[in-house]
């Protein structure tokens, strides 16, 4: 849920990586390894850092 809710409120010039996840829940206590958070956003269909980046510039210039 943590991680979804992350990846929702996300801006969208500063997309977050796996890895940037992992430090966020880090920091609020939570201990998680990268490949698990990784398998979490993918069970969600959450797309990778890099496609979602990839569909944030494509709404934002199709948007103008």
């Amino acid at each position: 849920f943590r991680i979804k809710q992350m990846i929702d409120e996300e801006n969208p010039s500063a997309v977050l990586s796996d890895d940037a996840i992992v430090s966020r829940l880090k920091q609020g206590g939570i201990d998680i390894a990268r490949r698990t958070v990784a398998k979490y956003r993918e069970s969600l269909r959450i797309p990778s850092s890099m496609e979602r980046r990839r569909e944030k510039v494509a709404m934002a210039l199709g948007g103008r």
